[in-house]
């Protein structure tokens, strides 16, 4: 992508960067973010606090009145005998139907496979490599926040490839590190296209919003327009962060240029059957989906929102959205050449999904001692009447949920593992205040999200330093936080006026996605 003897202004080494408040601040962040035990460790702990606290709360008589039925709600005593019993007997009910689980591996089956064969990188380098000048990185943004469909492929695959791309066309390779990682983290919730973060953050909203309603079921595309609708906004946004902020703060280069490496022959050809692949794919989804006696729409009402088909088998849909085109991408590009690559292929996928299983069968245990012990349910009913008594129930308390989301993420960077311990309590208390499930999951992704570039809990923070050190052996985590602060900032005010308008307006958040409870 370089071009030899490309002339280009005399280049300056990044400015040092002052041990400010803010930086202090977050080295006081690391030290003690860095103490915290592991998530599965945390969800252990949550577990045996609220067996003790089911305890204490039976004896001193807690209840609380559910607004809706008028039924009275008593706290149970789990280290009772009856309810070691049922902590037993339940513990494999329990993970077996955690309903995030089968949704989360399922997808992943898609996803891993798009990633083993290379399908992903493949992308990524052709989408960048083929981009003019001019718009590269409103590229690399586009790309960035796409990203998050392709998991943790992203946060490896691109800043490198965006360094070398803006290192080619005259600017600072860390300007392209920064902005792609940025991208990717903070744009971490928004997407265009409903992907395995919507299947996995719905998973634990429909745990959360069961305990007041046990018939209510989660659309994992529920907040797609509002996410679609972010998308737009912030690439705006970077861009312009970028073109104003990062580019005059990081200066030129002074080094070697190097080449991002082509796509061989195998690789281009590999993209070509993926492409038809996914074609027809869409095309039969289509098909499937846009006349009006269509077998995915509801049969009774023909809606292809409201129980229809379409919305119930969303999750394997995209899973065969990436498992398709990774299965031609690979045979094309010869990464697939017997049925036996597949499958281990497939199981190397499904092996890196172990720590998130152990996670998964940890947290159902706890969300389940929760729903039994009834502290879920009365902590929502106490919670909304003590909001309700202080008047906190508008837009002012939806902000400043998304500031308390974002200010835990600065501690857990874990998506699921923050969501599973946050819905069970913030999804009931919502719903008695009047707000649907969907609201209270969009309000949290956005908190999860705005922080993610700064929060050096995120595990690629530690792989993007190691990127800048081969380009500056001088950059430090003051450095790359004091760059991607910005993104920060403008990213979450950004957002924050996105959601306000949507509270305001009472547009639709996605299908069957609503601000308030239907009436």
């Amino acid at each position: 992508m370089s071009t030899p003897g490309m002339n280009r202004p005399t280049p300056e080494t990044p400015p040092s960067v002052k041990q400010g408040f803010f930086n202090r601040f977050l080295n006081v962040i690391e030290i003690y973010g860095n103490k915290l035990p592991d998530p599965v460790t945390l969800f252990v702990i949550f577990a045996l606090a609220i067996l003790v606290a089911s305890a204490f709360s039976a004896a001193a008589g807690v209840s609380a009145v559910n607004p809706s039925t008028e039924e009275t709600i008593e706290a149970v005593n789990l280290l009772s005998g009856e309810g070691l019993i049922q902590i037993l007997t339940g513990m494999v009910t329990n993970f077996a139907q955690f309903p995030p689980l089968g949704l989360v591996l399922v997808v992943m089956i898609g996803v891993g496979l798009a990633e083993a064969t290379g399908l992903i990188q493949a992308l990524m380098r052709r989408a960048l490599s083929s981009t003019p000048p001019k718009y590269v990185i409103p590229a690399i943004i586009f790309i960035g926040m796409l990203g998050n469909m392709a998991g943790d492929a992203a946060f490896v695959v691109l800043p490198p490839i965006a360094a070398l791309l803006l290192m080619g066309i005259g600017f600072n390779p860390l300007t392209g590190l920064i902005l792609a990682y940025a991208s990717i983290a903070g744009g971490f919730a928004a997407n265009l296209i409903v992907n395995m973060l919507d299947v996995l953050v719905a998973g634990f909203t429909e745990v959360g919003a069961q305990i007041m309603d046990p018939e209510y079921t989660a659309n994992p595309a529920m907040n797609w327009y509002f996410l679609a609708v972010s998308f737009v906004v912030l690439v705006i946004v970077a861009t312009i962060v970028t073109n104003k902020i990062t580019i005059p703060r990081l200066g030129k280069y002074e080094g070697e240029v190097q080449e991002i490496e082509e796509l061989t022959e195998d690789e281009k050809r590999g993209l070509r059957w993926a492409g038809w692949a996914a074609l027809i794919y869409v095309a039969v989804l289509l098909v499937l989906t846009l006349p009006s006696n269509a077998i995915l729409r509801n049969p009774d009402t023909g809606s292809l929102v409201s129980e229809s088909p379409l919305m119930s088998g969303l999750v394997p849909i995209i899973m065969f959205l990436f498992l398709i085109p990774a299965l031609f991408y690979g045979l094309g590009a010869k990464t697939i050449k017997t049925d036996k690559d597949v499958a281990k292929m497939l199981g190397d996928a499904m092996a890196t999904m172990g720590p998130y299983i152990v996670l998964a069968f940890v947290a159902a245990q706890m969300i389940a001692y929760f729903n039994w012990s009834n502290l879920g349910p009365i902590i929502a009913i106490k919670g909304a009447e003590f909001l309700q008594s202080i008047g906190l129930t508008g837009i002012g308390l939806v902000v400043g949920f998304v500031i308390i989301s974002a200010l835990i993420n600065l501690l857990v960077a874990s998506s699921s593992a923050k969501w599973a311990i946050l819905a069970p309590v913030f999804v009931p208390m919502f719903m008695i205040l009047g707000y649907d499930p969907a609201f209270t999951q969009m309000a949290y992704r956005i908190g999860d999200s705005i922080t993610n570039p700064i929060t050096p809990m995120l595990p690629y923070f530690a792989i993007l330093l190691s990127f800048a050190k081969m380009y500056n052996p001088k950059v430090g985590i003051g450095t790359l936080m004091s760059a991607l602060l910005p993104y920060t900032i403008f990213f979450s005010l950004s957002w924050i006026a996105i959601l306000v308008i949507w509270f305001f307006t009472g547009l639709p958040l996605g299908p069957d996605g609503h601000i308030f409870l239907p009436s």
